[in-house]
């Protein structure tokens, strides 16, 4: 796959995300939720067809950096979790790997209710059984103590 392709394919899965869209900023491109970048995807540089995009990667950051096309944004945001990765023609980035990047990026910069939008009600923690239950049952008995200590004669 060439890479303007690639650019395209992921700037696509991006902007697929609740409420994500395009702007172009510093003559880039980037993908954004509200008013904050969650992809920059960079420009092309002279003759060399390039892909080079930054994402933030709170989680997945550190392994990120492991890989040899990784590195730390620059202007100072690689101190707050983002990563640059950089591709060249004939190189074959991984789009699944980088479509989780998207997403994990869209997740730290999204407001919540966003992600919760996201995740679907069936990601919601499920309420444990019982617990309300028992937690009566706790209440019923302090009750029943307390009525027990009233009702005992004193010594006197």
């Amino acid at each position: 796959m060439n890479l303007a392709r690639a650019a395209d394919e992921l700037m696509a899965h991006a902007l697929a995300l609740p409420e994500a869209w395009e702007d172009h900023p510093w003559g880039e491109r980037v993908a954004k939720v509200g008013k904050k970048v969650f992809l920059f995807c960079g420009k092309q540089h002279g003759q060399v067809e390039t892909l080079s995009f930054s994402v933030k990667l709170p989680r997945s950051g550190v392994a990120a950096l492991d890989r040899a096309e990784c590195e730390p944004t620059g202007y100072g945001l690689g101190k707050s979790g983002w990563v640059t990765a950089q591709y060249q023609r004939g190189d074959a980035p991984p789009l699944e790997l980088v479509k989780a990047w998207i997403d994990e990026s869209f997740r730290a910069v999204a407001p919540k209710t966003l992600v919760k939008r996201l995740d679907g009600p069936a990601a919601a923690p499920a309420k444990k059984a019982g617990a309300r239950k028992k937690k009566t049952s706790t209440v019923r008995a302090n009750r029943v103590a307390k009525k027990a200590t009233r009702a005992r004669p004193r010594r006197g």
